[in-house]
């Protein structure tokens, strides 16, 4: 992942559950905010072990840090929104209670968003990893590149700091086919970016190009990929093109 520098207190924090990453997440301690978390996810990830009843700190950073959401959520009524889902974890304990570390949390509207077309969202990007690996980023913003946006800050019931409250949340996805060697010959990804509001629609209706929101965030989601095949990949704002791929 590369970042154009606009968030220079920040730092990749890789997350291990028996020495395989779980997840990467890229930590901003002005804003007691993960701006994204990036993933793998597979069938092996997902199963049904029941939720965690708590949230706890990240270990990999102080606590003073991080926001006490471990026993409650944000006020205002916005819920402990997941940025790496718990359903995209719950097939492994440790790496399901991993994603309970309160800096995978961001206040998030529960009602039409959180519990609606968000969970849908998820729910989909779950189905489509139980027959292949998708590479997923999730992500939250506070204003577009260029934009002024107001921002709105909130607190946790357990602690007094100010959390700003994304106005936009976002998720990348990606697909590769591997040669023998491992080399990525070819690839499909795909957007989504919605504004932080309720919504009574299909998250279809909300695919975007990774083009698009790498250049509405700054950041450069899937470096890693040969420039042959990221110019051509990072083009599709199709749903129905990226699960057919």
């Amino acid at each position: 992942m590369r970042t154009d520098g606009a968030y220079p207190h920040a730092q990749e924090v890789k997350i291990l559950a028996s020495g395989e990453r779980n997840y990467t997440h890229f930590y901003d301690a002005d804003s007691y905010t993960s701006l994204w978390v990036a993933y793998p996810l597979e069938s092996k990830h997902m199963g049904s072990l029941s939720r965690p009843d708590s949230w706890s700190y990240n270990p990999n950073l102080s606590t003073s840090a991080q926001v006490n959401l471990c026993s409650h959520s944000y006020n205002d009524n916005y819920s402990r929104g997941h940025l790496i889902p718990n359903a995209s974890r719950n097939g492994i304990r440790t790496m399901q209670l991993q994603t309970f570390y309160v800096t995978n949390s961001v206040p998030q509207i529960q009602d039409n968003f959180n519990g609606g077309i968000w969970q849908q969202l998820e729910a989909a990007l779950q189905s489509e990893a139980k027959s292949e690996t998708l590479y997923i980023v999730t992500g939250v913003a506070f204003a577009k590149a260029g934009e002024t946006k107001t921002i709105k800050y909130t607190s946790a019931k357990d602690d007094s700091k100010s959390i700003p409250v994304p106005n936009y949340f976002y998720k990348v996805a990606l697909k590769v086919v591997t040669d023998s060697s491992g080399k990525v010959t070819d690839a499909s990804t795909i957007g989504f970016w919605f504004e932080h509001k309720t919504y009574s629609g299909s998250y279809t209706s909300y695919a975007v190009s990774v083009d698009e929101i790498e250049a509405w965030t700054g950041f450069d989601f899937f470096a890693n990929l040969p420039t042959s095949v990221a110019t051509s990949a990072e083009t599709n704002n199709s749903w129905s093109v990226f699960t057919s791929f």
